[in-house]
């Protein structure tokens, strides 16, 4: 049974186990057998296409899960009404610092919540942000176009800039992503994005984004140095075991969780389902066989803080994706692993656009988390001084 068809049966049962029900599997030549702990109920899988915006995608599957467990109303927010709004802002950002700090169509989950504030949101349906709908979004011509328009605005030699720019960039998003609507209607009634972002009775201050890494102090805030994040916003530092029962408390108690990683690693396939870390005798005992290690449980390598750290100092722990963690299953040994939402749509893989992160992966390539802050243990909320 596919996970898509699970997520509408098992919705109304979270925290219930369900290790008497039938087995469910990560792809139809796997001999991993997995039984729902926990699962939190998401939107349908999106597609984001040839574009990077998956924080946009996920940070909004994300918050449409909470607008299910705060209204219980199913609601589909524009990603390309973030992406819109924040090119704009980096646009601006990238020319006052003279093109010195990231100018690209990746992001982070607080440039989301930075919109929320500035401009609102709008519903999916009155503005998707693809005015050709009879191809997948696809944004290579426009990310090479905007980053050109921002260096020929910096390299430009006259004595001040005019306003004019700012103007010409928008045309640009109004060609390739639609114009913004000023006003709408939803449900009969008549909204702005300010307004209906009120409707959704999401509180921007609720939320908290939580990291792990030992070149900071732990309870204190910090930004992670990574490209997109631009903002240079923070967050708060756990040790590595707190991080992970934070996430397991918030999915059982019914808050699910936005997730930052790097999905580059040879344990990763979401063709097959499953992000494992392999230890050496695993990968060796597959004989040079790859897919060998995604069709049964191995054994994996034991993450500590130390590992997770050279990862990062290294360059090979980046990130470079966003995606929706919504529950967590055991396989056959007992092993959990978390279930994953992606935004890479329903075709490319067995699992209906989901897959399965065992523990020892999230520890590993984790960048952060955003969730609300109810779903943090009391304390680790005393820890880091939340309220």
């Amino acid at each position: 049974m596919k996970i898509k068809k699970l997520i509408l049966i098992y919705t109304s049962l979270i925290n219930v186990s369900l290790f008497s029900q039938s087995f469910i599997t990560n792809s139809k030549n796997s001999n991993y057998q997995f039984s729902i702990i926990n699962n939190i109920e998401a939107n349908n899988v999106d597609d984001q296409g040839r574009t990077s915006t998956c924080w946009s995608f996920s940070a909004l599957s994300f918050f449409e899960s909470e607008i299910m467990r705060i209204k219980g109303e199913k609601i589909e927010l524009s990603e390309m009404f973030i992406v819109r709004n924040t090119l704009l802002k980096k646009a601006e950002k990238y020319v006052r610092m003279h093109g010195k700090i990231n100018f690209g169509p990746g992001g982070a989950f607080h440039d989301v919540i930075d919109i929320f504030k500035s401009h609102g949101i709008v519903p999916n349906s009155v503005y998707n942000g693809n005015p050709n709908t009879d191809f997948q979004l696809n944004h290579a011509e426009l990310d090479n176009l905007l980053l050109a328009m921002v260096n020929s605005i910096i390299k430009a030699k006259q004595k001040s800039l005019t306003p004019l720019w700012k103007d010409a960039f928008s045309k640009v998003l109004d060609v390739y992503l639609g114009e913004l609507p000023n006003t709408f209607e939803y449900n009969g009634k008549k909204y702005n994005s300010k307004s209906f972002f009120n409707y959704l009775n999401i509180n921007s201050s609720d939320y908290v984004s939580l990291t792990s890494f030992t070149h900071h102090p732990y309870y204190e805030k910090f930004i992670i140095e990574v490209p997109d994040n631009w903002l240079l916003k923070s967050s708060y530092n756990l040790t590595l075991n707190e991080l992970i029962e934070t996430m397991y408390f918030s999915l059982e108690n019914g808050f699910s969780i936005a997730w930052g990683a790097d999905v580059s690693e040879n344990g990763f396939s979401f063709k097959n389902g499953l992000a494992i870390v392999p230890d050496e005798k695993s990968i060796l005992e597959s004989e040079n066989n790859i897919q060998s290690i995604f069709e049964s449980p191995c054994i994996e390598l034991s993450i500590t803080p130390e590992i997770r750290q050279l990862g990062f100092d290294n360059y090979e722990t980046t990130d470079d994706h966003g995606m929706h963690i919504t529950g967590v299953v055991k396989d056959q040994k007992n092993n959990k692993y978390f279930i994953v939402k992606n935004s890479w749509g329903i075709t490319s893989n067995e699992c209906d656009g989901y897959f399965y992160a065992s523990e020892e992966y999230i520890k590993y390539k984790t960048i952060n988390i955003l969730l609300h802050k109810e779903g943090i243990p009391k304390k680790i909320k005393e820890k880091l001084k939340l309220k």
